[in-house]
């Protein structure tokens, strides 16, 4: 099957899954002693953001050069198997599709290899003074496409 890019889809192939390690602290347990559901979020976003600083992007920089922002506009997660307290993850993260003014991820945490917890997440960049959606910046996207 031959695939043509569509014109919401980047024709420039992401480049390998980008990996990020954090540690579990007490602060991101439940009462359970395992990592509360929505901390997996906030896990998901520093790799994400660790991903453009490894590719030269400071998000603070970028926006006032830019005037630009992103935001989170959709979210999916499942959840396999708890983390704990003191366990090491491997964030991996890659781009499943990427439009003219937005990205979605695919990201997904590992304890050991095991995995743990998979979502999808839909990012947007917004003009940071109108917040409507914008082109996103080429330097985003050589970013997110560099090999």
């Amino acid at each position: 099957m031959i695939s043509v890019p569509s014109p919401h889809r980047s024709s420039a192939s992401p480049r390998a899954p980008f990996a990020w390690q954090t540690r579990i602290y007490y602060e991101d347990t439940d009462a359970g002693g395992i990592v509360f559901y929505a901390n997996y979020l906030k896990f998901f976003e520093r790799a994400r953001t660790e991903w453009l600083r490894a590719g030269g992007i400071d998000q603070s920089r970028l926006s006032v050069d830019t005037g630009t922002l992103f935001v989170v506009r959709r979210t999916a997660v499942d959840y396999f198997a708890p983390a704990r307290l003191d366990d090491m993850l491997r964030i991996e993260s890659h781009v499943a599709r990427m439009g003219r003014a937005s990205v979605e991820f695919e990201q997904h945490a590992f304890r050991s290899g095991e995995r743990l917890c998979s979502g999808t997440i839909l990012v947007a960049c917004v003009n940071a003074n109108t917040l409507r959606p914008t082109g996103l910046p080429h330097t985003v996207v050589a970013a997110l496409h560099h090999e």
